[in-house]
């Protein structure tokens, strides 16, 4: 019998490598509107606490309000129209999700991205193998609010304590343990290992097909 029957994942960073269209579609809208482009690196460091703070990150600090709604709401536009161009699923994660779905394991993502775009790209990248897909709205807070992880559990007939939230930043740790799921960090993403560790995950792993011992044996 397996320790875990619900396995919930982030997506940016744990699921699909989405950098290099992030960065891209970042600075494409940056450059059109005058300000400095930004690096993969810095463009790293800003994600996992949703597009609104990608945003308020990557601008130069005393941007008027206005002026960032107006790059936030060309950001949306423009990455809606590119977000396929580069990103894929990391190695190692479509057999991971084949496994999980053999186990009889029911799975779900819930990420800070804007909803529509975390549907669109977990249909075309993951379709029958996840069986839900949330993303941040008007009725789903961001994270590390745990609406999206209990949104998914109550989808998925999930109890907290049979439930693993996978993801790759210290905001995913901080959801899990507000859902009072446990959490597994892993760090091929957007973080390093020592962030996951200061974070407090539960596990943390370096390749996907280690979290089948986990779902199996805790």
């Amino acid at each position: 019998m397996m320790v875990y029957a619900t396995v919930i994942f982030d997506m940016d960073g744990t699921l699909l490598d989405t950098l290099a269209d992030l960065t891209d579609s970042l600075n494409a809208v940056l450059e059109k509107n005058g300000f400095p482009t930004r690096s993969a690196r810095e463009v790293r460091s800003f994600l996992g606490n949703g597009v609104r703070f990608l945003i308020s990150s990557a601008l130069p600090e005393n941007t008027e309000k206005q002026a960032e709604e107006r790059v936030l709401n060309e950001f949306k536009a423009y990455y809606a129209q590119h977000l396929q161009d580069k990103t894929c699923p990391y190695e190692g994660i479509l057999p991971l999700l084949r496994s999980l779905k053999e186990m009889g394991v029911r799975t779900a993502i819930v990420s800070n991205k804007f909803d529509q775009a975390v549907k669109l790209l977990s249909a075309d990248h993951f379709e029958g193998l996840v069986e839900s897909a949330v993303g941040e709205s008007g009725t789903v807070r961001r994270k590390p609010s745990p609406d999206g992880v209990l949104a998914a559990m109550r989808e998925l007939s999930g109890a907290p304590e049979k439930t693993l939230y996978v993801g790759d930043s210290e905001v995913d740790v901080l959801t899990a343990k507000n859902a009072r799921t446990k959490c597994v960090g892993v760090t091929w993403g957007f973080r390093d290992r020592d962030v996951l560790e200061s974070a407090g995950a539960d596990y943390i792993i370096d390749r996907p097909e280690e979290l089948l011992d986990i779902v199996k044996n805790g």
